[in-house]
C-alpha cells in the first residue's frame, strides 16, 4: 500500500517556512510549496491517465488548508469518475475566455477604426470627419458601449426612428455609416450573422423609404435669363469676394475650387486652369478652359511675385465662402454661390445643343456609366472651351427687348440641384 501522508494541522503548516515541497495530508497528493521568496501555494500532484500533473490550487494566503483539501478531493473525483484532465480543462476555459474578451469589442471601438481608415483614404478630410460627427451624435448614445456582436435590429431602429422623418437625409447617412461599421466588424470576426443595419430586405420593411418622405432642397439658383443683369451689377462691386464670385460664374466651378485657386495652377498663355486632384471633390485633376472674359478678369487682378492665391482674403489666407454669400445678400439676391453651377447647367440644357456628357465634364461630374466613361477618356477640352466661350458671350449679351423670358420673381429662383 502507498504511504499515507500525515494530516498536518494549520499551525503545523504555518511553521513550514523553509523553501521546499511539503505533503500536508487530508487529500492524497496535496502539497504546500514554499518558494525562495517565502511565497506559499497549494499544489496537487496526481496522475491523469498516464501523465503526472502538478495542479495549482491557489495561494496559501488566499486559500485555507481546508479549502485546498476540498478542491483536491473534487479534482481527484472528476479525474476518476469523469475522465477529465483538469489542466486541459483549465486551458480550454482560459482560451475561451480570452477569445470572448477579444470578440467583445464595442461598436464605438469598431467605428473609430473605420473612421481612421476613412481618414487615411479620404481626399476630403472634412467628409471623413463628418462620419465621426454623425456617429457621435446619433449612434454612440445607444450603440457606443455595446459589444458589436450584441447589436440587433431593434437597436438600429431605436437609433434611426426618432430622426427618420424629421432629419431624413442625416438619418439615411447615419444608417449607411452604421452598416459600414457592422460590415467591418463582421469582416474582422467580431460579429456573426446578417448586417442588421442593411436597408434592402431588412429596414425597408420597418421604415418608410427616404425618397417618399424627404423633401429635396435644391441650391437656390438664379435663372439664366437674369445672369446678364446680375453680372453687370456684380462687376460694379469692388473687392476680392466680387472678383472671385465673377470667376465662379464664368468657369462654373465650385466655390472652394475658385477660392483655393493659385497662380501656379493658371497658364494664361494656354488659357488653361489646372486644378490638382486634392482640391477636387472627386479627387481627380480637372482642367478648366478659360474664356476671354475669364482671362481678362485674371489679368486685372494683382498677381505676381509673392502672391500665391488668386483670390486672397483681405487679411491674408483663403477667402471664405461666407464672404461671397454675404455679398449676394447685400446685392439683394436670395441665391447661393453654388447655385450658379445650376444656372450654367440649366442654360446648357435649355439654350444649347450641348451633349450631356460635355456639360457634365465641364462641371467635373463623374460619369455614372462605366461603359461611357471608358469611351470618354479624353478631356474634351476643345468642346468645353467652345462651351465656356458661348457661356461668357451669353452673360455679356443683354436680352432683346420683348424677348420671351421665363417669368420668375425678381432676383431669385430655383434650379436643378448640381453638386
Amino acid at each position: 500500500m502507498p504511504k499515507v501522508a500525515k494530516t498536518l494541522t494549520p499551525l503545523e503548516i504555518k511553521r513550514l517556512v523553509e523553501p521546499g515541497f511539503y505533503s500536508v495530508g487530508g487529500a492524497a497528493g496535496l502539497h504546500l510549496q514554499v518558494g525562495k521568496t517565502g511565497a506559499r501555494s497549494w499544489i496537487l500532484r496526481t496522475m491523469v491517465g498516464s501523465k503526472r500533473r502538478d495542479i495549482g490550487l491557489g495561494s496559501a494566503r488566499e486559500v485555507t488548508v481546508a479549502k485546498a483539501r476540498e478542491y483536491a478531493l473534487e479534482i481527484k473525483r472528476k479525474i476518476k469518475e469523469e475522465g477529465i484532465d483538469p489542466v486541459l480543462e483549465r486551458q480550454a476555459a482560459r482560451s475561451a475566455l480570452m477569445a470572448a474578451q477579444a470578440k467583445a469589442i464595442t461598436f464605438e471601438e469598431c467605428a473609430r477604426k473605420v473612421i481612421a481608415k476613412k481618414m487615411a483614404e479620404a481626399t476630403n478630410k472634412k467628409h471623413a470627419r463628418q462620419w465621426e460627427t454623425t456617429l457621435e451624435t446619433y449612434a454612440y448614445p445607444t450603440l457606443g458601449k455595446m459589444a458589436v456582436d450584441d447589436i440587433e435590429l431593434a437597436h438600429i431602429v431605436e437609433v434611426l426612428e426618432p430622426i427618420w422623418q424629421s432629419k431624413t437625409e442625416t438619418a439615411s447617412r447615419t444608417r449607411q455609416r452604421i452598416e459600414a461599421v457592422l460590415a467591418w466588424a463582421s469582416a474582422h470576426g467580431y460579429r456573426q450573422g446578417p448586417n442588421v443595419a442593411a436597408w434592402k430586405n431588412n429596414l425597408d420593411a420597418i421604415l418608410p423609404a427616404p425618397a417618399k418622405i424627404a423633401k429635396v432642397e435644391h441650391h437656390a439658383a438664379l435663372h439664366f435669363d437674369k445672369i446678364h443683369d446680375f453680372m453687370r451689377d456684380l462687376r460694379q462691386r469692388e473687392g476680392m469676394a466680387a472678383r472671385c464670385l465673377e470667376f465662379v460664374v464664368l468657369t462654373a466651378v465650385r466655390s472652394g475650387e475658385a477660392r483655393g485657386a493659385r497662380w501656379s495652377e493658371i497658364n494664361l498663355e494656354e488659357r488653361i486652369w489646372s486644378i490638382p486632384g486634392e482640391r477636387m471633390k472627386n479627387g481627380k485633376p480637372h482642367r478648366v478652359p478659360l474664356s476671354d472674359a475669364a482671362v481678362a478678369l485674371l489679368e486685372s487682378l494683382p498677381g505676381g511675385e509673392g502672391m500665391a492665391l488668386v483670390f486672397p482674403a483681405p487679411r491674408g489666407g483663403k477667402l471664405s465662402d461666407a464672404a461671397m454669400s454675404a455679398l449676394l445678400k447685400r446685392m439683394g439676391y436670395r441665391v447661393t454661390v453654388h447655385g450658379f453651377r445650376s444656372c450654367f447647367r440649366d442654360w446648357t440644357a435649355e439654350r444649347t445643343s450641348t451633349p450631356q456628357h460635355v456639360a457634365e465634364m465641364a462641371l467635373a461630374h463623374t460619369i455614372a456609366s462605366g461603359v461611357e466613361a471608358a469611351y470618354r477618356r479624353g478631356e474634351l477640352l476643345e468642346k468645353r472651351a467652345d462651351l465656356m466661350k458661348r457661356w461668357a458671350e451669353f452673360i455679356d449679351t443683354a436680352p432683346a427687348k420683348g424677348e420671351n423670358v421665363t417669368p420668375i420673381r425678381p432676383k431669385e429662383s430655383s434650379a436643378t440641384n448640381v453638386v
